[in-house]
């Protein structure tokens, strides 16, 4: 999830750790239905303060703007067994679904990722993103409409 939120393994792991530590010395006691959603929220308020950094820091050194990173989605390795064509095929859509969860707005793409790739139900990812249940609805249905539009003959939900 952190990774496709901001487009660095990396930094991505020096977050989920970073998340780790700091769920464990404030939230260890809490009872453990608590845990998932106070460590995503921990997750994705880390992941919002690096993307801010991020900002900042491109709006005053303007030729880092030219680094580009792996995606980590075209890194990721086929199960073995499939055929070129296939591995080819699922390749391209994960590269197209991967491009259009980058482009959803914040809320949207979080609502999204952690629904269906971190698999939180609506409660759970209310809590994560400290916002309402309904609020959560909202976000996962448009996310879903933009991507449905975007991905057109590749979208299968």
């Amino acid at each position: 999830m952190v990774r496709s939120m901001i487009n660095d393994a990396d930094e991505a792991l020096d977050i989920v750790q970073d998340a780790m530590f700091r769920f464990v010395r404030s939230y260890a006691s809490r009872p453990q239905e608590e845990w998932r959603p106070l460590f995503f929220r921990i997750v994705v308020n880390r992941a919002r303060d690096l993307l801010r950094k991020r900002s900042v820091r491109n709006r005053f050194m303007v030729w880092r703007r030219d680094e580009q990173l792996p995606d980590p989605v075209d890194l990721a390795r086929a199960p073995s067994g499939d055929s070129p064509d296939r591995r080819a095929m699922d390749s391209e859509a994960m590269a197209q679904l991967a491009a259009s969860v980058r482009e959803l707005p914040a809320r949207q793409q979080q609502a999204f990722l952690l629904r269906c790739l971190e698999g939180l139900n609506v409660k759970e990812t209310a809590r994560a993103m400290g916002c309402s249940d309904g609020s959560v609805k909202t976000h996962y249905s448009r996310a879903l409409a933009a991507l449905r539009e975007r991905l057109g003959e590749h979208w299968d939900a």
